[in-house]
């Protein structure tokens, strides 16, 4: 019996665990199918928030400045050209490309023998003249005397026959008598008018010398000037270029031998649009006079000089738009007539005007400001200038709002960004830094060694490394042409 019991009590606990497992399994399969039939529910969108760059805009009367490039040009410059045919014969140790001149220095001598063969014979034509003329002058003196001593017997001899006349009329007188004197009056009166045709000749003949002796002047003068063309001196100081000429050489007349420029008078030509140069015409349509500054990177160390508008070109040039401007330069240290730099010119000032990133702005001219709840807004503003990366613009309510810097195609009028301000932003690279030994010996070595850097900018730019800190900007350009 106890065998029985026990063997039924398995029988029915194992009957129970499978209708367990079977009720589960139910279970589970019929979980499972409820999970398959029912749709998928998304999960509730969240709002995308951009982190932005902000600035502010503030209004301040800005001057513009009108970035150009031009070309430096000498106010005062010479051709040399040879007046006279010849072979040079002398040459200034300055004559060469580049050589320093002074005024009044004699550059270069033609051979003067033919020049000087000619002055002499125009100097003996002058003592042959001069000569003619002092005897010229004596023969009419002369001519003169004989004159008044014929007119002195003509008026003898007309007293005689006056005499004779009344002599007859007495009845003490011949008519022979009459008659002979009356003969030698006449022949008196013709040996007169013989002597006044030879004084009219002798001031003829003066007459003539003086001709003669002016025109030996003018052949003196004309070789004392062919003599003094054979040398070539300098009309003022300055620097010689474009030399194409050696000792020796046989030259034609009017040859271009160099030119003579003077480094201390330079101007610097540019050519602007014709909107910008509207910019630059005051009330009644006259070009002001607006200060400029050139610029030459010179291998790291950056040439400048200052200046004032002077004038513009006559006419916009063939093939040309735009106009022509030059600025007369007053300090140039290191600049020379050819060098081709960027020009800086100051505009008249705006009033109430924002300098801000060129990034603020779309082409539609429109800019992003942040408003209540972070929320992006949308600003029509008006452009008024470019300068380089950043843009001056105006517009109603821009005062003091905050403007998204860097615009993006997927910010818009009303998305919420997360601001981002004082220094959240990129930090600039600092102006100043420090070199080690072994570095700041490179760069020295390197400017030292740069043979078309101008004196005065090496011993600038040797001074800046010789200091403690020195510009990153210095350090950078000079390795950039290092090639480190």
């Amino acid at each position: 019996m106890r065998f029985l019991r026990q063997s039924l009590t398995g029988i029915f606990l194992a009957a129970v665990s499978v209708g367990l497992l079977l009720y589960a399994g139910q279970m589970i399969f019929g979980a499972v199918q409820q999970r398959m039939s029912n749709e998928r529910k998304a999960p509730p969108p969240r709002e995308r928030v951009f982190a932005v760059n902000l600035v502010t805009a503030q209004l301040q009367d800005i001057a513009p400045e009108l970035i150009a490039f031009g070309r430096v040009e000498s106010r005062r410059r010479l051709e040399l050209r040879t007046p006279v045919a010849g072979r040079v014969t002398s040459l200034a140790e300055e004559f060469e490309e580049g050589g320093e001149v002074s005024a009044g220095q004699l550059l270069l001598q033609i051979d003067p023998a033919d020049a000087q063969s000619a002055l002499d014979r125009a100097e003996a034509d002058m003592q042959d003249a001069r000569a003619e003329e002092r005897e010229t002058g004596r023969a009419l003196i002369l001519a003169q005397d004989e004159l008044a001593a014929t007119q002195d017997q003509a008026q003898l001899r007309q007293r005689a026959f006056q005499r004779q006349v009344d002599l007859k009329a007495r009845g003490v007188g011949t008519a022979a008598t009459v008659e002979v004197a009356e003969l030698a009056a006449v022949q008196a009166s013709q040996a007169v008018i013989s002597r006044r045709q030879a004084v009219s000749q002798a001031e003829a003949r003066v007459d003539q010398a003086a001709s003669n002796l002016a025109r030996a002047e003018i052949n003196l003068a004309t070789a004392q000037r062919d003599l003094a063309d054979t040398t070539v001196t300098a009309q003022f100081g300055g620097t010689l270029q474009s030399v194409s000429l050696v000792q020796g050489r046989l030259v034609s007349a009017n040859e271009k031998l160099a030119e003579l420029v003077d480094p201390t008078l330079l101007e610097v030509a540019f050519r602007i649009s014709t909107v910008q140069y509207a910019r630059l015409l005051n009330d009644s349509g006259q070009l002001i006079a607006a200060p400029v500054r050139i610029s030459l990177d010179a291998t790291g160390a950056d040439l400048s000089a200052e200046g004032v508008i002077s004038r513009d070109s006559g006419g916009a040039g063939a093939g040309q738009s735009g106009r022509l401007i030059y600025a007369r330069l007053s300090a140039t240290p290191g600049f020379k007539p050819g060098d081709f730099v960027t020009v800086s010119v100051r505009e008249p000032e705006l009033s109430a005007v924002a300098r801000l990133p060129a990034t603020v702005l779309d082409a539609n001219g429109t800019v992003l400001v942040l408003g209540a709840e972070d929320r992006l807004e949308q600003m029509q503003v008006e452009l008024v200038r470019r300068q380089g990366d950043d843009v001056l613009i105006r517009g109603i309510g821009l005062a003091g709002r905050e403007v998204v810097s860097g615009r993006t195609p997927l910010l818009g009028a009303g998305i919420k960004v997360r601001a981002l301000r004082n220094g959240a932003a990129l930090q600039p690279q600092a102006e100043f830094i420090e070199l080690s030994d072994e570095r700041r010996a490179r760069l020295t070595a390197f400017v030292q060694g740069n043979s078309r850097m101008p004196e005065e900018a090496k011993k600038r730019v040797l001074g800046q490394l010789a200091e403690a800190k020195v510009p990153a900007k210095l350090v950078s350009r000079i390795e950039s042409r290092m090639g480190g």
